[in-house]
């Protein structure tokens, strides 16, 4: 054998150390024993006589049938003793009813005595939208599925206490087995059953120093829907907060505070007591409006427009209501409403506040352009610039511009918003403009001032109205049958258009549920100066149209608009002031203004009675984020010679439109055909506008 570094010669080798009797007969040489002579007295070192252990004791250790036990005493009870609680057999246990089955990974169980817990459908809707095994997806990873299993068994103790069920138990099962039906799952699967316990109540209810607000308590608490004896939902604890700081804000208090609401869960009682430090601050009254600006928007200008007098009761609605106002100007990049203590509150008195008003300027001028093409309208560049303070407070001056294949205008705009009173807007407009339709040319120069409130981009109203006055010069010409213009007839015309809507729809761009209506009644005089001619007419216009959403994805619209002119013959009235259909805003699929009686060159003459008919189906669709909409349509429209319409020719447009959502308003592009076009429609039309056809 190899030796290893270090060792000597003289080491004994194996087979000399077994003696050749244990190899020949192993059993016997066993049985003999350790000879003595072999033992080596020597071998131990002896022990110093001062060593610890110099002299060992005789130890001896009996067999255990020797050893004499003695008799152990029992213990003294306790005092009181204690004693083990017994079972009653005959207690119901909870028996639990089928599985609801959220997915193939989840399964829901609940009692199913359902008095034991109402609120199933809620709660699983609530669980599902936050449940982890339900957001991630499905790869059959059982160590996935209990980790989240976890989590969901936290998430489902946390919606349990929302509910008031402190007392819960939830049994987590996670693996392969439908534990209720013992059938074999396809895929791993986590089955919880809750045992949601009893239902606690709410308790005592501390809202601090709310006695306060004095005769008004009794009102004000009542708006906190929270009281003794009430199921303990702290969804209702938490939203009945914001009630009360609404009440609060209505009802004078514009210093309220209010801190979080808490719950101390009593589970001897099974209740819990709610507590929410309320401060009331003080009852005030309104005074007035202080401008930071008053050479820009003054404190008179800004008290005008506020919705309340000095003296009313302090209200935040109608400071929140001024500050909207104050934006909707167009003239502030921001605004910050301040209740500054006027006089304070004395017995039995409100106090008074006025409402300090920070303004920040806004860049006031503005250059816009736009540009839009239709088939038959051919190209239209449109481009203004407007100072909108020019004249202080909220004098606008607006120069405009048209530049079209069939238009061209220039036109000055001076308009006067909140004038004499809210949301009322003096408008003067002057343009001269030329026009060359396939029917008639036309040169004007016009007139018009109109007193107004009507809804805008920022502040969508309800109702709306208008009254005007316009005077209006043009020198028009109509075409023969060759299509050769004819000598031209000047008209001066003088009309009172009136104008009224009522508009209950949800959005003014667009709108998916509710209504509208809206009447323009306009009486006018015209004199034919070349014929010495002298007319009198009634030009009249109703429009409706209505949105409903049947789905979350889907909105349905529909629109109607009746026109009359009764009171003249068609030849009468100036061509430009006719009846016409066709276009993006009326008939698509037909050209602007070209559906109507014929002359013989098939050219529409215009008429005075109109009906038109719009439907689609507003179908958002998952590209973009879902910012993209289809929108198929079709529109029917006729037009006729007498103020009653004839539908002796009913012209109908069918297509397709996209909308992309932009955060202004839908972008709207429309491809539409005419189904029983005339001698002088296209086989297709193409649209490109702003907000939704109507």
């Amino acid at each position: 054998m190899a030796q290893e570094q270090g060792e000597t010669q003289d080491t004994p080798r194996l087979e000399d150390l077994i003696p050749d009797e244990a190899v020949e007969n192993p059993e016997d040489w066993a049985s003999r024993g350790v000879p003595s002579d072999t033992v080596d007295d020597t071998a131990q070192p002896a022990l110093e006589a001062d060593a610890p252990l110099a002299e060992m004791p005789l130890v001896t250790i009996p067999w255990p049938e020797d050893i004499e036990l003695t008799d152990i005493q029992p213990l003294e009870p306790d005092d009181p003793p204690v004693e083990f609680v017994t079972f009653d057999e005959d207690v119901p246990q909870v028996e639990m009813g089928s599985d609801n089955r959220l997915s193939d990974e989840l399964v829901l169980v609940f009692p199913s005595d359902e008095s034991l817990f109402p609120v199933r459908d809620e709660f699983l809707e609530r669980f599902e939208g936050l449940s982890t095994i339900e957001e991630l997806d499905d790869d059959n990873n059982i160590a996935r599925l209990a980790a989240q299993a976890r989590t969901d068994e936290e998430l489902l103790q946390r919606l349990l206490r929302v509910y008031g069920y402190f007392d819960s138990q939830i049994i987590r099962s996670v693996g392969d087995v439908d534990a209720a039906s013992d059938a074999e799952l396809d895929v791993p699967a986590v089955r919880f059953d809750i045992i949601p316990g009893p239902r606690y109540t709410i308790g005592a209810v501390d809202l601090g120093n709310l006695a306060a607000t004095g005769s008004d308590y009794d009102e004000l608490r009542a708006t906190y829907e929270v009281f003794p004896g009430d199921l303990i939902s702290l969804d209702a604890i938490e939203n009945e907060q914001f009630d009360l700081d609404e009440a609060l804000g209505e009802s004078g208090y514009p210093f309220a505070a209010i801190e979080a609401p808490s719950l101390l869960v009593d589970h001897a009682r099974d209740e819990g007591d709610v507590t929410m430090p309320v401060e009331p601050g003080g009852k005030y009254n309104f005074g007035s409006v202080v401008s930071t600006l008053p050479d820009f928007l003054s404190s008179e200008h800004l008290s005008m427009i506020a919705r309340w007098d000095e003296g009313d009761l302090y209200m935040r609605s109608d400071e929140m209501d001024l500050r909207r106002a104050i934006l909707a100007t167009g003239l502030v990049g921001s605004v910050e409403l301040t209740p500054v203590v006027v006089e304070e509150p004395t017995a039995g008195e409100p106090g008074v506040v006025d409402i300090r008003a920070d303004l920040t300027k806004a860049p006031l001028r503005t250059i816009t352009a736009g540009i839009g093409f239709g088939t038959e309208e051919g190209i239209r560049i449109e481009g203004s610039w407007e100072h909108r303070n020019l004249f202080p407070p909220e004098g606008l001056l607006r120069v405009r511009g048209i530049l079209g294949t069939q238009e061209q205008l220039a036109g000055v705009t001076f308009r006067k918003n909140n004038f004499t009173g809210r949301d009322r807007v003096l408008t003067l407009d002057a343009y001269a403009s030329t026009i060359d339709y396939d029917l008639y040319d036309a040169r004007t120069i016009s007139a018009i001032g109109t007193f107004e409130k009507k809804s805008t981009l920022l502040y969508q109203k309800e109702f709306s109205w208008s009254a005007g006055l316009e005077l209006v010069a043009t020198q028009e010409s109509e075409r023969d049958i060759d299509g050769n213009t004819l000598d031209r007839q000047t008209y001066f015309i003088a009309a009172l258009p009136l104008y009224a809507q009522i508009d209950e729809s949800n959005d003014l761009l667009d709108p998916t549920e509710g209504f509208r209506v809206s009447a323009r009644i306009s009486p006018e005089i015209s004199r034919n100066n070349d014929l010495a001619t002298q007319s009198f007419y009634v030009r009249n216009q109703v429009d409706a149209s209505y949105y409903q959403r049947v789905s979350e994805n889907v909105v349905l619209a529909g629109r109607t608009r009746l026109a009359s002119i009764p009171g003249v013959d068609v030849n009468e009235i100036a061509p430009s002031r006719r009846l016409y259909a066709g276009g993006g805003g009326s008939v698509r699929g037909y050209g602007y203004r070209q559906i109507g009686p014929l002359n013989d060159a098939g050219v529409p003459t215009g008429g005075r009675s109109l009906v038109e008919l719009s439907a689609e189906a507003r179908i958002r669709t998952g590209y973009l984020d879902g910012l993209l909409s289809v929108v198929p349509f079709v529109d029917a429209g006729t037009v006729g010679l007498e103020d009653t319409p004839d539908f002796d020719t009913v012209r109908v447009g069918a297509g397709v439109g996209v909308r992309y959502h932009s955060g202004f308003g839908p972008l709207r592009l429309d491809v539409a055909f005419p189904l029983n076009p005339g001698p002088n429609d296209g086989w297709i039309a193409v649209y490109v506008a702003l907000g939704q056809a109507f």
